[in-house]
């Protein structure tokens, strides 16, 4: 924003332009955020406006005029609801971000003061909602109000009623026949995220924040609308106080009796001594931001004391005995100069946000997640686009809205670093080149799974592991190191190590490496289903790998099948043919397979079965541990011979398979009667009929 914060003009004239249009633009912002609950920049790019409409007007205070937005607090009412005149003005705070700042907000106190003892604090977060007024005559609420600009709200009390923190009558005692508190609307986090996912499932809108879904809220005319809405309420304070008898003394008294009376009270408020406490407070505050379930951006500071207050007074814009310490931002506006694909190890393609660097959330970010395709139409984003980021603690940051054109800051609009262009999923993967193929109607993900780099580590675990070759000894972490020393790069080079490259590895001693050739060399002889299993062909399962090896017999014949053809395989449906079309439509998938076989792995191959009805009828049930094949293989098997095989037992079941450390199934098997076996006898029936 270097344009916001440059030396200021050298004419009267010039400064006098600048201003103009600093107020036509602000007073715009503050209808767009107040008024229509559209906020278009985020609060940081505004703070920036506002700072040199200040910084403006303080060295030509001659050009200072009534309407500047510097003499108001916040937004004018829409004409929809009825004014409210508040009878004491709802001011805004002023702001610190630095040390030294809070440290002169403390000396101004003494100075006006001629204070040297110690200053109490009333401490609490500063929570990033709507400021709101109740009125409560005889205990009652009689009204509920906007702050609007300070003096001027509108009359929300429809809505109010409907929130289960505001108290619609005070308990306790002797409340004052006349009370006015102040407090702050939000929107819980939890609540916000569901209400959002709700309205994402619905096709609805979908608001940009908390503080933009709880204002939304609290405009609404019908206030049946806003009963929907999960708001909540923290009173901070009050105002207007009639008849109260013998009242506190202290901001912190105060809160202690209101909450007494039925009023949530935040319970992070604290009451400490001097400015140095203030600042370890707000530094404690800090890092509990991403813990709290309501957004916070900041700490606020008011002196304790009413009498130290009442002496003080306020300035026409803020009082003087309170301040706001804010948070660095975690929303600020930047440029979007590219996107890049991202391969993760699912082989998932993502696209990822490259920025124009911005200072967000108390870091430098340049780059932002954009998750998917389908975020990237939502938020109708392009190249060249001015972006909100959002970071919050150690949240990756994203994009959460897309500033139009027209409420970009002038000065900015020639700023663009590149054209503007639209975003589109590339064809062939960015790590490897091959095919790019979509999953389901959000994600993308690469073809290559034996080849590709980026998805390396994770296809060797799979092609190692138990269900698939199940090389002993060859776990993830020796895998990765293999990866790292790029002495493997796909599973046929696991079959070419060598022992000496072995024993140059981390914890590996010669008993270790020749125990490890020993099982690699075992592996080389496995069967079809494993396999196929092995190669990680995307929803290729076990029971789906023992149904293709069945149906087709070869590796051969399953290579060469179209998709209408591997669709006769039961369980095997459009999707699922596609991915195994597509799987071996690749060059260097096929240039693998070959490598393995001229390594020596075998796999038996077995002679074409078509389904059989030898169990049509039947419903069996697997439990237990299996030895001699996993389960998902037996359920195959036994679905090849025309049985279902069901996950729960019922009268209509006719056997169960139970394995040691069968549980429930089996008792509830017992109860009812049905027949059991254990795997010898499963193994015995499946001989009998597959022969």
């Amino acid at each position: 924003m270097s344009e916001l914060t440059r030396k200021l003009p050298g004419s009267r004239k010039a400064a006098a332009e600048e201003l103009q249009r600093l107020r036509r633009d602000i007073e715009y912002y503050n209808a767009r955020y107040h008024q229509d609950d559209a906020p278009a920049i985020p609060d940081a790019d505004y703070d920036r406006l506002f700072d040199r409409l200040l910084a403006l007007e303080a060295h030509w205070p001659d050009l200072v005029t009534e309407d500047s937005p510097s003499r108001r607090v916040g937004a004018a009412p829409v004409d929809s609801f009825r004014q409210v005149t508040h009878e004491q003005a709802m001011m805004s705070l002023a702001k610190v971000v630095a040390e030294e700042e809070l440290q002169a907000f403390e000396h101004r106190i003494r100075e006006q003061l001629d204070h040297q003892g110690t200053l109490a604090y009333s401490c609490e977060p500063k929570i990033d909602g709507v400021a709101v007024s109740l009125l409560y005559e005889d205990g009652k609420l009689v009204r509920g109000a906007t702050r609007g600009d300070g003096v001027v709200g509108e009359d929300i009390t429809h809505n109010v009623r409907t929130i289960s923190d505001i108290p619609l009558r005070l308990t306790g005692t002797r409340p004052p026949r006349r009370l006015e508190v102040r407090g702050e609307i939000y929107m819980p986090r939890s609540g916000f995220e569901r209400m959002n996912r709700q309205a994402g499932e619905s096709g609805d809108h979908v608001f940009v924040n908390p503080r933009n879904a709880a204002s939304g809220a609290l405009r609404q005319l019908d206030p049946r609308v806003t009963a929907q809405r999960p708001l909540s309420f923290f009173v901070y304070g009050a105002g207007l106080v009639q008849e109260a008898g013998d009242w506190p003394r202290t901001l912190s008294d105060t809160l202690d009796r209101l909450g007494e009376w039925g009023f949530p009270v935040n319970p992070q408020r604290s009451v400490v001594e001097g400015w140095r406490q203030c600042l370890a407070y707000a530094q404690q505050l800090l890092e509990q931001r991403d813990a709290l379930d309501y957004e916070i951006d900041g700490a606020v500071f008011k002196l304790d004391d009413y009498r130290l207050q009442q002496h003080l007074g306020a300035t026409a814009r803020s009082p003087r005995w309170a301040v706001a310490w804010k948070f660095p931002a975690e929303e600020a506006a930047t440029w979007l100069r590219d996107v890049e694909f991202q391969v993760g190890r699912t082989g998932a393609i993502t696209p990822v946000a490259r920025l124009e660097p911005v200072f967000v959330g108390g870091v430098t970010v340049s780059n932002a997640t954009l998750h998917n395709m389908a975020e990237v139409e939502r938020l109708d984003v392009r190249i060249g686009d001015r972006v909100v980021i959002r970071r919050a603690g150690d949240v990756i940051p994203q994009i959460v809205q897309v500033v139009k054109e027209e409420d970009i800051p002038a000065p900015l609009r020639d700023e663009a670093p590149v054209k503007r262009r639209v975003i589109t999923m590339p064809e062939h993967c960015p790590a490897c080149g091959s095919a790019v193929e979509p999953d389901g109607e959000v994600l993308y993900r690469c073809s290559g799974g034996l080849v590709c780099p980026a998805q390396r580590k994770e296809s060797l675990k799979h092609f190692c592991s138990r269900g698939a070759l199940d090389i002993e000894g060859l776990g993830d972490r020796l895998i990765e190191q293999l990866v790292e020393a790029e002495l493997v790069h796909d599973p046929a080079d696991i079959f070419c190590l060598q022992r000496e490259s072995l024993l140059d590895l981390e914890r590996m001693g010669e008993k270790s490496v020749d125990n490890l050739l020993a099982a690699i060399d075992r592996s080389r002889h496995t069967t079809l289903p494993r396999a196929l299993y092995a190669l990680g062909i995307r929803e290729v399962g076990e029971a789906t790998a023992v149904a293709l090896a069945a149906h087709f017999g070869s590796l051969e014949a399953l290579m060469e099948a179209d998709e209408e053809a591997l669709r006769q395989v039961d369980d095997v449906g459009p999707i699922v043919a596609r991915h195994i079309v597509v799987f071996f439509g690749n060059d260097d998938n096929r240039d693998v397979i070959r490598r393995l076989r001229e390594a020596g792995v075998q796999w038996r191959e077995q002679a074409r079965r078509e389904v059989s009805d030898a169990l049509a009828g039947q419903t069996w049930v697997l439990t237990g541990t299996l030895e001699a094949m996993t389960r998902d293989e037996a359920k195959a098997r036994l679905q090849a011979l025309g049985a279902r095989v069901s996950g729960s037992v019922s009268k209509k079941t006719h056997c169960v398979v139970a394995g040691p450390g069968a549980g429930s199934k089996l008792a509830k098997a017992e109860e009812l009667g049905v027949d059991v076996t254990d795997e010898q006898g499963l193994l015995a029936l499946l001989a009998e009929h597959e022969s």
